[in-house]
């Protein structure tokens, strides 16, 4: 009898765990406001590429698809025209450069895309500027170079795209894992006013975005274990409904195929996740591995839930804010 008793009570009990879970998680009585996505244009619009065995030291340069603009990545005319087609952030990569500076280029060093040679950080500003950073792209296997001699002092500074851009929102790359780069952004940024680094983001190596946070508690950051630690931690806790730390005035990149297993997904999800200070984006598929590139296509857009609210990585904004406007997301 006692023990037909401890049962009955101990099955009452998961019953009303699992029932406050549900409960607890459910998107159903907690929509979100209509609104639509955010959409981040990863290094402004630029010329695409075979994905198909690319490292973090391929040439992506040199395996482009043929050209159907004249755009060049991480430029000021590249960004201009990611926000005309509907980005509502772009994403810049930055490195030092000898004078103290921060140029916006995407690559460790020049040889790829450029006439240069050597580590981008080894050179000073005006070095960079003279580069051609349209020199090395070919879709032929090195036939013509259809962008030669239109990439001429078009590699910006940090400086100049914030200037440029003064209202607008943008995600910087710290492609190092350097702390001292951390610190030596952190200064760039402090001498902002505090709402203009609130449309801002980096993200970044482990140590220069600590150091980073160390020197600027107010700018959204992430790493990549910060990253790790936040949805970890939240699978574990988050039915819940509290926001691990890691989780906190971050940035939040959920690939695709991950997302529907995270608590609430996707409106509770987001709203735990803004409430938090920190900003969500949706990602391709997660396989292994670094993480995947953006939601390219209409077939990975097709795949967000009805009126998602959230950001959406992509590298072909052009394409993602027609495919969302056809759609009515």
């Amino acid at each position: 009898m006692r023990m037909r008793k401890y049962w009955r009570s101990a099955g009452a009990t998961l019953g009303l765990l699992a029932a406050f879970v549900s409960l607890n998680n459910t998107s159903l009585f907690n929509p979100r406001p209509p609104a639509a996505p955010v959409l981040l244009a990863h290094r402004g619009i630029a010329q695409q590429f075979d994905p198909t065995g690319v490292g973090n030291d391929t040439c992506t340069a040199s395996r482009m698809l043929p050209p159907a603009h004249d755009y060049l990545e991480n430029t000021i005319a590249s960004m201009r025209a990611g926000f005309a087609a509907g980005a509502d952030i772009v994403e810049a990569d930055i490195h030092p450069t000898t004078d103290g500076q921060f140029a916006v280029f995407h690559d460790w060093t020049l040889d790829c895309r450029t006439q240069g040679k050597g580590v981008t950080r080894d050179h000073s500003m005006a070095e960079l500027k003279a580069l051609d950073i349209g020199y090395g792209y070919t879709a032929d296997g090195g036939k013509t170079f259809p962008l030669r001699g239109k990439g001429i002092g078009l590699m910006p500074s940090l400086d100049e795209v914030l200037s440029s851009f003064p209202d607008k929102q943008f995600l910087i790359n710290i492609k190092s894992n350097d702390p001292e780069e951390g610190k030596k952004l952190a200064a760039v940024l402090s001498a902002l006013p505090a709402d203009r680094r609130q449309t801002l983001m980096v993200y970044g190596g482990d140590r220069p975005v600590a150091a980073l946070r160390a020197a600027l508690a107010d700018i959204r950051a992430m790493s990549r274990s910060s990253l790790k630690t936040c949805l970890l931690r939240y699978f574990a806790t988050g039915w819940t409904g509290i926001v691990p730390d890691a989780c906190r005035n971050s940035i939040v990149l959920v690939p695709i195929n991950i997302a529907p297993w995270l608590w609430g997904w996707p409106d509770r999800f987001l709203d735990r996740m803004e409430g938090a200070g920190s900003r969500v984006f949706a990602l391709g598929p997660y396989s292994g591995g670094d993480f995947s590139t953006g939601l390219d296509t209409p077939e990975l857009i097709s795949r967000l839930p009805q009126n998602y609210s959230g950001g959406i990585w992509t590298n072909e904004v052009e394409t993602v804010a027609s495919e969302l406007r056809r759609g009515g997301r």
